[in-house]
């Protein structure tokens, strides 16, 4: 059984093409810079050399597009035909208060989806757009959404509400929902795995710090905490999202700049974050670079996103009553070992102790704190396409058999 999984963030796309006989990856790829200038697709067919085919990749239909095309691509594909595909697997970001699990696409839970997007405006879009995009392509073929809410699910009540009157819970569900739940889920399991214990043992932070980003709090194996909220706006300042703000500076702004809902919602979660405050990008790559070149406000915006992610590290670690692991993931977690140093330099009170040399390192699975650090540091890259590939075997083998 061959399960194609696509997971789309705000300006990206990662793919994987998975044999589940072996869970044997048979190729992946990554679209980045997606409605940003210098866009590219990085295809790597098994373990042969990678493919970079750039091009203008306008939105995530054209960028799906080009993923399904270099699948079976003459001379860097891996299949002869999309029919040896027997399920897709895709990551959705909100569910709200009904997807408690993953679930078959029909067209009940697209409306289901659909009905979301006001709660994910950045994401849900770019999810429902994978999935149409699919079904036009391969006719027939089974379908699975992964929902990032779901690992969040164990979120207690006193963690989730917000301090609002009951009825916008009780007939609104306004509350808060948590997102990057396969990512958090995978991460917390392969810290576990590392430090030779269970994560059932263990109190975890994890740090998804992409151009989306979230922190969670994983005590003993649970999602108890994590920094996105009713929607992916909530939280960590972001590549294009504010993050935490305080709600009257919505209204405030409404009046004065004349701003409409749909102008406001765009200017949160579209113009704001690292992007709004440097001026430059929301691509933490092309911050760093003018950081590095003088540039006061790209250095303000990683002041500020540093802080912001030390903040939160810190208050998990008091809701759990202490912290056992510290754990970097995503494309800027992963990647950016400046970011992961000035964050963790200023948590020594944690007993955190960070490595300078382990720590100079990019997108590979290992420590990077001192031997005698009471809290271990680990960056892991992150594989939010395998919980979708194993999700989507167990719903779509009966139907494919």
């Amino acid at each position: 059984m061959k399960v194609l999984v696509i997971n789309c963030g705000s300006s990206s796309l990662k793919y994987q093409l998975v044999d589940m006989e072996n869970e044997n990856v048979m190729a992946k790829g990554l679209v980045e810079r997606i409605g940003i200038a210098g866009s590219i697709l990085v295809h790597q067919p098994g373990d042969k050399d990678k493919v970079n085919i750039e091009e203008p990749i306008p939105n995530h239909i054209k960028a799906i597009q080009m993923v399904l095309d270099a699948l079976v691509n003459p001379d860097h594909g891996v299949v002869a035909s999309l029919k040896e595909i027997s399920a897709a697997g895709h990551r959705v970001a909100h569910g709200g208060g009904r997807f408690s699990d993953s679930v078959l696409v029909t067209a009940d839970v697209m409306k289901g989806i659909e009905e979301c997007v006001e709660l994910a405006p950045l994401h849900n879009p770019a999810n429902i757009a994978g999935i149409e995009a699919c079904a036009q392509l391969m006719p027939g073929l089974p379908q699975v959404a992964v929902f990032d809410t779901a690992f969040h699910s164990t979120i207690p009540e006193h963690a989730f509400l917000y301090g609002l009157p009951y009825e916008a819970y009780e007939k609104y569900h306004v509350r808060r929902y948590g997102f990057h739940g396969t990512s958090h889920k995978y991460i917390a399991q392969q810290a576990a795995r590392m430090m030779g214990d269970h994560m059932t043992n263990l109190r975890i932070i994890s740090c998804h710090l992409g151009n989306g980003a979230s922190v969670c709090a994983i005590k003993y194996g649970k999602s108890i905490e994590n920094s996105m909220g009713f929607t992916p706006l909530e939280g960590l300042v972001m590549g294009t999202r504010c993050g935490d703000i305080d709600p009257a500076i919505i209204t405030y702004l409404m009046r004065k700049k004349g701003m409409s809902e749909e102008q406001m919602s765009d200017y949160l979660n579209k113009e704001s974050g690292v992007l709004g405050i440097s001026g430059i990008s929301s691509d933490f790559r092309d911050i760093e670079n003018a950081a590095a070149e003088g540039n006061e406000r790209a250095q303000l915006a990683l002041d500020v996103y540093v802080h912001k992610v030390r903040s939160y590290i810190g208050s998990y670690a008091a809701s759990m009553g202490g912290v056992d692991a510290i754990v970097f993931t995503a494309g800027l977690g992963e990647n950016s070992g400046m970011i992961r140093d000035k964050i963790c330099n200023g948590l020594e009170y944690l007993g955190t102790r960070i490595d300078p040399e382990r720590n100079n390192i990019r997108g590979v699975a290992r420590e990077i704190s001192v031997d005698i650090s009471k809290v271990k540091i680990f960056t892991i890259p992150t594989n939010e396409e395998l919980i979708i590939a194993m999700d989507t075997k167990r719903i779509c083998a009966p139907l494919v058999m």
